[in-house]
């Protein structure tokens, strides 16, 4: 998988993303996403495809204000975690933000393990931009967010 393209999805993959963000959720690996907003979103992603074309993995780059965006929904199938496509895909996010001149990209995360290889740091909550709490609000888990804040300050 290694050799694999991270590329922009088209509409047509929506629904295969909503798929494995769903089956994500349900494992509590990350949140759910309403189709409506996965359309309203698309441009923010980033996929991979097996040899079939069919979408395994996903991430997006959500740009929250001036200088930062949230690197979001990243999520791998099963049969494919430990073989660097979370990493491609997380880089794509990252070189998308450097890109559009970005210099802080942030993350709430469970697996702050493979964010800290990727270069972030945990940092609190308070240190990330109210804005970004516009989703929370919407969260089950909202006030009691058990998720780790990880920043990572681009050079």
């Amino acid at each position: 998988m290694m050799d694999s393209i991270v590329e922009k999805p088209s509409v047509k993959d929506i629904k295969a993303i909503h798929s494995l963000l769903m089956g994500g959720a349900k494992q509590g690996l990350l949140l759910s996403r309403s189709l409506s907003d996965l359309y309203n979103h698309t441009r923010e992603f980033f996929v991979l495809r097996d040899a079939a074309g069919t979408v395994v993995a996903c991430a997006a780059l959500s740009i929250v204000w001036e200088d930062m965006a949230e690197v979001r929904s990243l999520f791998v199938v099963e049969a494919l975690r430990g073989k660097g496509v979370g990493r491609l895909l997380a880089e794509a996010c990252i070189e998308d933000a450097r890109a559009m001149g970005i210099g802080k990209v942030f993350t709430l995360t469970y697996e702050t393990a493979f964010f800290g290889k990727l270069g972030f740091s945990e940092v609190g909550k308070d240190k990330l931009p109210q804005k970004i709490w516009a989703d929370c609000i919407h969260c089950p888990k909202f006030p009691d967010c058990d998720e780790v804040a990880m920043l990572r300050v681009l050079g």
